[in-house]
């Protein structure tokens, strides 16, 4: 079990033992758990990178084109952002060149979402972006339902990942 995965399960347990999972969530007698790893390689150093797209928590605004407020904490992790004044996203666990974060209001809180954006150096100047998603399917009705969902999700960050592809390469 890769590190990433045992630190959000760790995350996942110690929310549902302190109640602060969705009733759905942490009710759900047979959890179905999706991973779904998308990555981008950057022409441009981690640091670089890291600087234009991730070290901000509210860099999202500029490639996924929502509205972004904190409304506590300033970066670390216990920081919480607010995407389009409805959706509220505390920050879990942080490195250097990454972060994870939960939903805990949203569409997406039901299904005990966490994702992490994290960059890794990938030879002289280049590196890899990398966007790991993480939810439960078992809350969502139908098969076919599930499969467009993994197909939504992974599509809309998959883009994500490319605008920050194009926002790192961009000329100052």
């Amino acid at each position: 079990m890769s590190l990433r995965l045992r630190v959000v399960l760790g995350a996942l347990l110690a929310l549902g033992c302190f109640g602060i999972l969705p009733a759905s969530a942490a009710d759900s007698s047979t959890p179905d758990y999706v991973v779904i790893n998308l990555q981008v390689q950057v022409n441009r150093p981690a640091e670089q990178v890291w600087k234009k797209v991730g070290e901000d928590y509210c860099a999202i605004v500029q490639w996924l084109k929502v509205t972004c407020k904190l409304s506590s904490g300033s970066g670390e992790v216990g920081t919480v952002r607010v995407i389009n004044d409805t959706t509220i996203e505390p920050m879990v666990a942080k490195t250097p060149w990454s972060y994870t974060y939960t939903q805990t209001a949203g569409a997406m809180a039901p299904r005990t979402y966490h994702g992490t954006i994290a960059i890794e150096p990938n030879g002289t100047g280049k590196s890899v972006l990398k966007y790991t998603l993480f939810y439960n399917q078992a809350v969502i009705a139908t098969d076919a339902e599930r499969a467009s969902e993994h197909t939504r999700i992974a599509t809309r960050f998959q883009g994500a990942l490319d605008a920050m592809k194009a926002i790192a390469e961009a000329q100052p």
